[in-house]
């Protein structure tokens, strides 16, 4: 194996067997063979049949079930675009920038839950979908990037447009492939979309030389997919079950803290069973909002930085934490030594290096949360039925007192300019819950965790791990495609909004009537609010000048037209609503709108980096009187 190549699943798994093998004691019976995975896709039989390379990634890609894809073509990937054209089953939608096409990829993903789809060239093509990929990674989002290589011949030349994105992306997939040969492009592809969508989901990258995608190949389907390796668990271990039962009959004071892993393994239904049976109170962190209804009565709200007062009291409170599909980040622990400090904790996961990675887990479920939770469920009523029910009643005493104390809210500005609250408020109101929110990082993402009301999964997506600034209209447009009968609303800043609005062009083109908020601001909001509380109010190079009483550039108005959409602005909070709604009439085009609001707005609560979050502020120099609610 050359330099710098990876190693494929399946040799490692080879390697490990042979290891074990040599290691049996003597008479030992040989170890079972697993079954071979079963491939993506409605599950067509193809006959051998001889085609070029890039003709299989085509072929491929059809009976793998992929209906749309986003990409630029290139040098390198362009045998592949030709094919690309004769397809009557795979919509390809040519974005603006490759960074767009990995987030409308996610997008796609995240609303749809399948296996989002993005091509690039080489070089530049593969580096500009990097970030993309890193955010699919941090947020676990099924992902196959496919990329164009130089000539196997060439790679270490320093070829034209040569870019290793094997091993750049190496750290941020959950595995990269380099494909020389035309032969294993079908296989290489199923396994990529296997690995992309089961276990723990995360990107893949699929790079693949100039030469594989010319050379003829036979093609057959379904391949045979070489992952022995590879084998996710799905089912928790029954002890381990028994015993997080006995600490859920015996607890005071728990809370189930929900991450984003609940989402992805379609558990809603599961986990609202569970927290009607337990009683508990339920916190869910940025990327699981929507998976357990706000309006439920146990719904506590979003823990962590900016998280309501009853979240994050209760974890720091709790004495047991049921973590279901969660990674204690640092932005929901907060200083980590200082979190929860008289919790238990229960960790179900299916990836099992995030258990007792931050904090260590006192009983530990490696599986899948969707199968978790039912097993639970059982336990818990057995273990209810031997030792009782007990008592929250005192532990809901007090949060209730607290979720009456210190409600969300916000206050007009003083400077009499556009409340940013008050505009998604009312976007939620006027839209309702089947529509999809898709957010861009900053201020404006954290209002709209707040503000809108979630009540369903899948309806609020947004860059939570890694914090990409101009994800929103790539990713609200990759949205619509896999959701056309949905309303999808973009709430973008206007510092985020100016990273990747060119793909307003993508949408015009292809009729993909997206709706684009812009809370404008004027400013790098959040950066802003960290300048105004800790650095003295020093604005360095955050002034954006696109708001009220300034040049305006660019005019967001003149820009949307520009481009084709509808374009609205709205200054006022007696407008809001007429103007939200005039959007929502239209759906010819993609519409844009520019909510000029102040730049004094700040998000509360917050809590200051590297500090406790029982630190938590409801407003500057304001924190909650603990003491009243003990």
């Amino acid at each position: 194996m050359s330099k710098g190549q990876p190693i494929s699943p399946a040799l490692m798994a080879t390697k490990r067997a042979e290891t074990a093998a040599d290691h049996r004691p003597p008479g030992a019976p040989e170890p079972a063979v697993p079954a071979a995975p079963s491939v993506m896709g409605p599950g067509n039989t193809v006959a051998p049949v001889e085609m070029t390379g890039s003709q299989a990634v085509v072929r491929a890609l059809e009976e793998l079930g992929v209906t749309d894809v986003f990409g630029i073509p290139g040098g390198a990937i362009l045998p592949t675009y030709d094919p690309l054209m004769d397809t009557e089953r795979i919509n390809h939608i040519l974005v603006r920038h490759e960074q767009g096409a990995g987030h409308a990829a996610e997008g796609y993903a995240l609303a749809s839950g399948r296996v989002g789809v993005c091509i690039a060239t080489s070089g530049p093509g593969a580096t500009n979908l990097v970030t993309a990929i890193a955010d699919a990674h941090m947020d676990s989002i099924p992902v196959v990037a496919i990329t164009g290589q130089v000539s196997s011949k060439v790679i270490g030349s320093d070829a034209f447009q040569e870019a290793d994105i094997v091993g750049m992306t190496m750290p941020i997939t959950k595995h990269s492939y380099l494909v020389t040969r035309a032969q294993d492009i079908p296989r290489v592809l199923a396994e990529a979309f296997h690995l992309a969508s089961t276990g723990r989901p995360g990107p893949v990258l699929v790079d693949i030389a100039k030469d594989a995608q010319q050379d003829t190949m036979t093609f057959s389907w379904p391949p045979r997919m070489e992952l022995p390796g590879y084998r996710p668990v799905t089912r928790g271990h029954a002890k381990q079950v028994r015993e997080a039962a006995r600490l859920i009959a015996a607890a005071q004071r728990p809370v189930l803290y929900v991450g984003g892993g609940t989402v992805r393994a379609e558990a809603a239904a599961e986990l609202r069973e569970l927290a009607e049976l337990t009683g508990a109170p339920v916190v869910t962190t940025l990327t699981a909002l929507g998976v357990f209804p706000e309006s439920h009565e146990q719904h506590l709200g979003m823990p962590g930085m900016h998280g309501t007062v009853p979240a994050v009291y209760a974890l720091q409170q709790a004495d047991l934490l049921v973590t279901l599909g969660a990674r204690f980040d640092d932005r929901v622990t907060g200083h980590l030594p200082t979190f929860a400090p008289t919790a238990k904790v229960i960790h179900a996961d299916i990836d099992p290096a995030e258990i007792s990675k931050n904090r260590t887990a006192d009983v530990p479920i490696v599986g899948d949360v969707k199968e978790i939770i039912p097993d639970l469920v059982e336990a818990v009523r057995q273990e209810t039925e031997r030792a009782g029910t007990p008592d929250l009643s005192a532990w809901w005493s007090t949060l209730s007192s607290l979720q009456a104390t210190y409600p969300l809210g916000h206050t007009r500005p003083a400077d009499g300019l556009g409340s940013p609250q008050h505009v998604i408020e009312r976007l939620s109101a006027l839209t309702g819950p089947e529509a999809v929110y898709v957010a861009g990082v900053g201020q404006h993402q954290m209002w709209s965790a707040h503000f809108v009301d979630y009540e369903r999964p899948r309806q609020w997506l947004n860059s939570a791990g890694l914090g990409t600034m101009g994800f929103a209209v790539p990713a609200a447009m990759g949205a619509k495609v896999s959701q056309p009968d949905r309303v999808v609303w973009a709430i973008d800043g206007d510092g985020c909004f100016q990273m990747t609005n060119q793909e307003l062009a993508t949408c015009v083109i292809n009729r993909i009537p997206i709706k684009v908020a812009v809370i404008n601001n004027s400013s790098l909001g959040m950066v802003r609010q960290w300048q105004t509380l800790f650095y003295d109010g020093r604005y360095s190079n955050t002034d954006l000048n696109t708001g009220h009483d300034t040049v305006r550039v660019p005019d967001f108005v003149k820009l949307a037209e520009a481009y084709g959409c509808a374009a609205l602005r709205c200054e006022r909070d007696e407008d809001v609503d007429d103007v939200i709604r005039r959007a929502l009439e239209i759906d010819d085009r993609p519409v844009v709108i520019d909510f000029v609001v102040s730049a004094d707005a700040m998000v509360w609560p917050m809590v200051p980096a590297g500090v406790s979050n029982s630190q938590i502020q409801i407003a500057r120099n304001m924190t909650p009187d603990w003491d009243e609610e003990d």
